[in-house]
Formats: structure tokens, sequence, C-alpha cells
């Protein structure tokens, strides 16, 4: 898939993460495109499924989410749709990673205080053993890829 992209596909899908609400005429003015090829690869990269959705980054603790953490569960069995349900209903739930190694699971979960932390991961315990690291900071919030991976 990766070598379909060439260096102007890679500018757009870095300036669209950086700003999802561009307008399509300033993306062509910084990726050296008319507006109407730059609706065209824009069009193009969402109908190959690379750009899959544009999003609003949200401070969570300006909406009352004032704890994050990382949630690793050790899910013994192999019955995981209760779990899937869990995070399903469960907003708090931020990300989960199905992963190899010791845990099965990694998750990163947003909470009002602790002891909102506390009963979320109560809940994730129902599942299986969890081990529980707080977020102080974020110094490298998640920002996609930003050039084709080496070969």
């Amino acid at each position: 898939m990766a070598e379909n992209l060439d260096a102007t596909d890679w500018a757009i899908l870095v300036e669209v993460q950086q700003d999802g609400r561009i307008a399509l005429t300033e993306l062509g003015r910084r990726v050296n495109l008319s507006p109407s090829a730059t609706t065209e690869r824009v069009r193009r990269l969402e109908s190959m499924g690379v750009i899959t959705g544009y999003h609003a980054g949200v401070d969570l603790e300006k909406v009352g989410f004032a704890v994050m953490a990382v949630v690793r569960l050790k899910f013994p069995g192999n019955r995981h749709e209760p779990l899937h349900r869990l995070l399903a209903e469960r907003m708090e739930i931020l990300e989960c990673l199905r992963t190899t190694g010791d845990d099965c699971y990694t998750l990163k979960v947003a909470a009002a205080s602790m002891r909102h932390l506390e009963r979320l991961v109560g809940e994730l315990a129902e599942f299986g053993s969890t081990t529980t690291s707080i977020v102080y900071s974020q110094p490298l919030p998640y920002r996609g890829p930003q050039r084709a991976p080496d070969a």
C-alpha cells in the first residue's frame, strides 16, 4: 500500500493529521497543488482507506477527565466477547490494543477521579489480572505516520 503513495500524498497526510479541518484550497497551497487536484487526491486517499476519518482533539482535563492511565490486562481463556462488549459500553476506555507478551490487552483510559479509575479498573479486573500506570504527562500525543516506512 505505501508504494502507492507518493511524496505529495504523504505531504497531504501530514497536513490533514495536523488539521483535519484545513480548507482544500489552503491544503493545496501547502502541498503545491491546484484546488481540484487536491480534492481529487484527498478523495482518492479516502477511497483507498488511507484517510479513515477526521477527528477533533479534546482536552480531557477540561471536559472532566483529569486522570489518565494505561491499564494492562492479562485475559485468561479465549472468550473475549464479554470484554469487547465492555469496551463498547465504557466511554472512559479511549483506546484498546490487543498485544503479545504477558499482557493480552493494553488500554488507555480516562477517569474523572482516582475513585472513578478504581471502579473502572475493578470492572476490568473481572476479566483477568490488571496492572495500572498513571500518566503524568503526554510529551508526544498520537500524531500518526509522518512519512513512508523505511524498506
